[in-house]
């Protein structure tokens, strides 16, 4: 057998479009695209059930870009609606920050052919000076009900689908923030989730509900679960779902797992609340953006994609109780959708990229769609194992790691890659990015660090006020088990994260000695800059992770890398978006030339049209091109 080559980084990542929101429609499945080989442009797509890529039908086309910057990180860009034999279509479009929309005739087949534009794209709200995104479209009043950022305060508001260039209408002023709004089966409640600084919505939020007039205000507001930031026991709720009987389904997580829970009647004044599912598993996922799903109605039970240990699971849940496993082989779930006893979600596992798999849940049947064509045989692919091992104050920590290609050995290169969030989760699906390095020879340990989701709430508050010690400890940690077992050189170790994973790089390399080379993408790098110059969403993020701010002015001081930069002994490469209003681009700058004047070997790169997170699979490749040829100089490795 012919040795595997080494993966390009053009492979990897310049040609793997991002999969999003696929959703139902009748006999048709819709989703989102987003394709680096476009600059990251967004758009959607259509085609038949369980039919080939092939099939599908792009209704967006370019210029769209189906994108809003609502909070900055955005999400629910996309609503959609089956009437008849007509879809309704509405979008945010990058270009102008609008809410568009557009009718297709043609559903009641299954032939994309017959798919015709009844409408051109029509802007139906006029331009100013906020953010939309969020929204689902009121059938009964023809309308788009979604959330305005505006102001420094959230919105519920909506937008009628029959006029042009309109101002939204406010239905709710939020106190700060407000999100996932959903529509009860008959149009009459709306069930929402807010939230106040300084807690994020996983620290603790409520889930709210209203009744709708028949002119679409709301009325009988109330609060029927969650707590406020200053509650006894903080408790965080996530995506409310409504069922054909009335009853409302929302994950809370009091007992310590974002667990479904279901009220009978919301309407009823009686909070009688069942928990008939319990289970030491998250149904769950921070809130960072719009539109995020892990819970559906089939038409007839509930189906959610539920993660334990890091490993995401399909599972029905039955109204009285019982669980059923859905048989399928993929444990990377996202954003599931459900209707008339099918399902849909974005799946994946260590050997199969993402992609559309779509179940029918009566008979087991499942169909998987790859986003791309594999990359790599399956010969050359470097399958996640689970590494548990003993993390800051000696608690057991989850890590993924992945042998080099040929197998770990004493001598091999390690990379330690820290998550961005911080409290987002390594995954198991297959990573072309992190294939790039094992086919190269290098070991990449993904690590779970304390404050990563997936592993209950104590395991996500083990960062409250511990941000730059405990993750700075367990992916330490994490190298030195690796190290001791024998798959690792001590002195080949590499580590890189962007945002919140910057951060943790960052600190690292000044508070251990266990990294020779570390690359930072948008990295925090000053926590007093941070905590007073980033944006809305996240303003008061650092009082539950360092501590109120002012008042514990030292701390963010003492955990700064910008603070202590002369404690920075190794080599660091640094990459940064112009447009980035979440990291800003002086503090890359300041860094860099902290350590260029102690004379520390520093590199960086900047991207003029990029922002928090970059999307052109240029620039991706870039990124990737110059962290792995840095890495290889400066620990004296030859080429792959």
């Amino acid at each position: 057998m012919s040795c595997p080559q080494p993966l390009s980084a053009r492979t990897a990542l310049g040609r793997q479009p991002v999969l999003k929101t696929p959703k139902i429609l009748g006999n048709w499945v819709l989703w989102l695209e987003q394709r680096p080989q476009e600059k990251g442009r967004t758009t959607a797509l259509i085609r038949p059930w369980r039919q080939t890529k092939k099939a599908a039908k792009e209704l967006t086309a370019a210029p769209a870009n189906l994108r809003c910057r609502i909070h900055e990180y955005g999400g629910g860009a996309m609503a959609m609606a089956l009437m008849g034999d007509q879809m309704l279509l509405c979008w945010i479009d990058d270009s102008d920050g609008c809410l568009w929309q557009q009718t297709w005739r043609g559903l009641r087949g299954e032939d994309c052919a017959a798919l015709t534009a009844e409408t051109p794209p029509i802007r139906i709200s006029a331009p100013g000076a906020w953010s939309l995104g969020g929204g689902l479209i009121d059938q009964a009043r023809l309308r788009w009900l979604g959330v305005m950022e505006c102001n420094g305060r959230d919105h519920l508001v909506s937008v009628a689908l029959d006029q042009s260039d309109q101002q939204p209408q406010v239905l709710h002023a939020a106190d700060d923030f407000v999100g996932y709004p959903a529509l009860s089966a008959d149009g009459s409640q709306l069930a929402w989730v807010e939230w106040r600084q300084p807690a994020m919505p996983w620290d603790a939020s409520e889930l709210r509900c209203a009744c709708l007039t028949s002119e679409g205000q709301l009325t009988q507001m109330q609060t029927l679960a969650g707590s406020r930031p200053d509650a006894e026991q903080t408790i965080s709720v996530f995506q409310p779902l409504w069922q054909p009987d009335g009853s409302l389904v929302v994950a809370e997580d009091s007992n310590g797992w974002w667990n479904l829970m279901r009220l009978a009647n919301p309407t009823s004044g009686k909070q009688n609340w069942e928990r008939p599912w319990p289970m030491q598993a998250e149904t769950a996922i921070p809130q960072w953006v719009f539109g995020m799903s892990t819970c559906a109605w089939d038409g007839k039970q509930l189906v959610a994609a539920i993660c334990s240990e890091g490993r995401w699971k399909l599972k029905q849940l039955k109204n009285d109780g019982t669980i059923v496993s859905v048989d399928q082989p993929f444990d990377d779930l996202a954003d599931l959708d459900a209707d008339a006893g099918r399902a849909v979600v974005i799946a994946s596992n260590p050997c199969i990229g993402q992609g559309l798999l779509e179940l029918e849940l009566a008979t087991g049947d499942w169909q998987h769609t790859p986003a791309s064509e594999a990359a790599l045989p399956i010969n050359a692919i470097s399958s996640a194992e689970p590494l548990w091992f003993k993390g800051a104050g000696g608690l057991p920590t989850h890590a993924w790691y992945y042998p080099p290609l040929g197998g770990a050995s004493s001598d091999a290169p390690l990379l330690v890659k820290s998550h961005s969030g911080p409290t987002a989760m390594a995954r198991r699906g297959l990573s072309l990015g992190i294939q790039f390095w094992t086919t190269r020879g290098w070991g990449v340990v993904d690590v779970n660090y304390g404050g990563s989701s997936g592993f209950g709430r104590a395991y996500r508050e083990r960062l409250n006020g511990g941000w730059g010690v405990v993750d700075v400890q367990d992916c330490a940690a994490a190298a030195m088990a690796l190290v001791e077992a024998g798959q690792a050189h001590p002195q080949k170790i590499a580590i890189e994260g962007g945002s919140a994973g910057g951060f943790t790089t960052l600190a690292c390399l000044c508070f251990t000695d266990v990294f020779q080379v570390g690359a930072c993408r948008y990295a925090v790098s000053d926590l007093t800059s941070l905590a007073t110059e980033t944006h809305r969403f996240e303003a008061r993020y650092l009082d539950s992770l360092v501590g109120a701010w002012p008042e514990d002015r030292d701390r963010y001081e003492q955990r700064s890398p910008l603070q202590h930069a002369q404690s920075i002994c190794c080599p660091v490469i640094f990459f940064q978006g112009l447009q980035d209003k979440v990291v800003v681009p002086e503090q890359t700058e300041r860094m860099a030339a902290a350590l260029s004047s102690k004379g520390i070997p520093v590199e960086v790169q900047t991207f003029s049209e990029e922002g928090h997170g970059f999307r052109d699979s240029d620039v991706k490749v870039q990124v990737l091109e110059a962290t792995e040829r840095f890495f290889r100089h400066h620990l004296g490795l030859s080429s792959a």
